[in-house]
């Protein structure tokens, strides 16, 4: 697992910046960037907390469970109750995801992960009860750091897509805009994050 800033940064924000429908975005935020925390369970924990609701609500819910908890790990989150994870404003069903996991023997990633392509990966994530195909490209953008994820299940993706091209209304033609932005569309989803929202996404 990455830590910091990856590798192919650098090379993504060149790319991007010559596209005629990004370049105005990243010239703005081009001095941030994608950041990997090193450990793939803590961005588990906080794709699921950030399922549905708002960034600030699922910010808030987060510090909770890390105050709970003491830091967020499988250990910290197995040892505590539902009623305790709960507690801290998660439902039921969030819950009993995140307990589910951490308590599983079952590794996040398979060995040889890293020769995986991105779609194995995903499947072998999705089979965990909570993960669902946006949570599993999260943690393929924010913990592996794979270069070209394009979710376009994510609603800030979507709406910075049709920002740029209102007429740009299914996945198809979403995939149509994006091409340009291969081989680092999780470049351009940091960069759409990060025009919508003040804050720079993190999981």
């Amino acid at each position: 697992m990455q830590k910091g800033r990856p590798e192919w940064w650098e090379e993504a924000v060149a790319h991007l910046s010559e596209d005629p429908l990004l370049c105005q975005i990243v010239e703005s935020y081009g001095d941030g960037g994608l950041s990997g925390r090193g450990e793939i369970f803590q961005t588990l924990v906080r794709s699921i907390v950030g399922q549905q609701i708002s960034v600030k609500a699922a910010d808030t819910i987060h510090s909770r469970l890390e105050e709970l908890c003491g830091g967020i790990s499988r250990e910290s989150i197995g040892s505590c109750t539902l009623d305790e994870l709960s507690s801290c404003g998660l439902s039921q069903k969030k819950s009993l995801y995140i307990h589910g996991i951490a308590t599983s023997e079952t590794p996040l990633l398979p060995e040889g992960y890293e020769e995986m392509d991105d779609g194995s990966i995903v499947s072998h994530l999705v089979k965990f009860n909570g993960v669902g195909p946006w949570t599993a490209e999260m943690m393929l953008i924010f913990s592996l750091m794979r270069p070209d994820v394009l979710s376009l299940g994510d609603l800030g993706v979507v709406k910075g897509i049709q920002g740029l091209v209102p007429k740009a209304r299914t996945k198809k033609e979403m995939k149509a805009v994006a091409e340009a932005w291969r081989p680092f569309r999780s470049a351009a989803c940091w960069f759409l994050w990060r025009s919508l929202d003040p804050v720079p996404v993190e999981y």
